[in-house]
């Protein structure tokens, strides 16, 4: 889990996802990286990323509502702060992976973590 107000950015590798203008605020991307399903979010003008899948039933996260700076899985209702990965309600108990994100003269970059 990173947190983001004390991330170091020699601990990851940045990979460009796309311009920020082509994630509004309010809306959210889906991309692959290797083997990883991402959702980048744009809340409010800031960008977060989780894996998307629930820790719960390993169904899709990503399509969920969103609640402030939480996403509700669309199955069965688990929690998911998108700042932290952090559970904040049942049936989901394991954290889910949150990402690094910066933005960099315009573009999206999500830090994955080195080998």
């Amino acid at each position: 889990m990173f947190n983001y107000t004390s991330f170091d950015e020699s601990k990851a590798d940045f990979v460009e996802i796309a311009p920020a203008s082509e994630l509004p605020n309010g809306e959210r991307l889906f991309v692959e990286l290797g083997d990883k399903p991402i959702v980048v979010f744009n809340i409010a003008g800031q960008f977060f990323a989780i894996g998307d899948v629930c820790s719960h039933d390993d169904g899709p996260l990503g399509d969920g509502v969103i609640e402030g700076f939480n996403v509700v899985c669309p199955r069965h209702g688990a929690e998911f702060d998108i700042r932290t990965g952090k559970v904040m309600q049942m049936p989901a108990v394991v954290d889910i992976p949150a990402y690094p994100v910066i933005v960099r003269d315009g573009t999206i970059f999500i830090g994955v973590p080195k080998s």
